[in-house]
């Protein structure tokens, strides 16, 4: 699974709150933006006021924490608010801010959401728009950080996950998406090139084309020549699943720049079929 290509856009932001201080998280919106979301996660365990400020200046909020939608007029945009509730598999809890116009665009300018610490145990929050060049290039976070730009579902513990790096710089992608501390394992697990690939085109003939989504086909076949190796050839019987990944991590190769494996961009290294073939 590719990583994604939102390592260099303005969609993820984050921060620490503590009891009784404050945070704002600005974002901008572009004056033609159709639609938008914003997601907040943070902790369960945390209290934490929220409010929301439009770009005329009103305030909205303190917002109530309940089940079901929190509907608020704000110029020309309707907003819809829903607070989430822990699951069966995560003890995080979700906010979730959906932007509607009234009219064709939703209102245009700078956004804030402003955050309280209430009663903080964790007190790491995580905010995201959407990602994947959905929205206009103006409308964004104004202190993006681009660690947890992981798209779904390369962020599953099972897969393999691919950032991409450009090999003929032997560099990294800086579009491709990257980990964090939030996930309980590293993630991406190694880089492929993804960088001007040259690549079959709808139509016949060949072209080039960049992102994490032709960076994975290199890793693909590269389990796929493993597993011959070793299930085919019956050089290791038992080649499937977590062994292909833990024998790729082993294999991959570092890149100049990076001290200390795995990284949150490039994981354990470069992908070498060869090296990760048991000596």
């Amino acid at each position: 699974m590719g990583t994604g290509n939102n390592g260099n856009d303005s969609v993820h932001t984050a921060g620490i709150l503590e009891t009784g201080t404050q945070a704002e998280i600005p974002f901008s919106v572009s004056p033609r933006e159709p639609v938008l979301n914003v997601q907040l996660w943070k902790s369960y365990a945390d209290e934490i006021e929220i409010s929301l400020v439009t770009p005329s200046g009103e305030r909205i909020g303190p917002l109530s924490e309940q089940i079901g939608t929190q509907r608020y007029q704000a110029g020309e945009t309707e907003l819809l608010i829903y607070y989430g509730k822990p699951g069966p598999f995560q003890v995080t809890q979700e906010i979730y801010f959906d932007f509607i116009p009234r009219g064709a665009y939703i209102t245009g300018g700078v956004w804030k959401i402003q955050l309280r610490g209430r009663r903080i145990k964790d007190g790491s929050y995580q905010l995201w728009l959407p990602g994947g060049r959905v929205l206009n290039p103006a409308t964004g976070f104004y202190y993006p950080k681009a660690e947890e730009t992981l798209t779904i579902p390369s962020t599953a513990a099972k897969v393999i996950t691919v950032g991409a790096y450009d090999s003929r710089l032997n560099a990294p992608a800086d579009f491709s998406g990257r980990g964090g501390g939030s996930l309980f394992y590293p993630k991406p697990d190694l880089a492929a090139p993804g960088v001007e690939i040259t690549a079959p085109v709808p139509g016949g003939g060949y072209g080039t084309v960049t992102g994490t989504s032709f960076a994975a086909p290199f890793v693909t076949g590269s389990a796929a020549l493993l597993m011959e190796w070793g299930i085919v050839r019956r050089n290791d019987p038992f080649l499937w699943g977590e062994k292909v990944k833990a024998y790729l991590r082993r294999g991959a190769q570092p890149l100049p720049g990076f001290d200390k494996y795995p990284d949150n961009q490039v994981g354990y290294g470069t992908l070498c079929v060869g090296e990760s073939i048991p000596k």
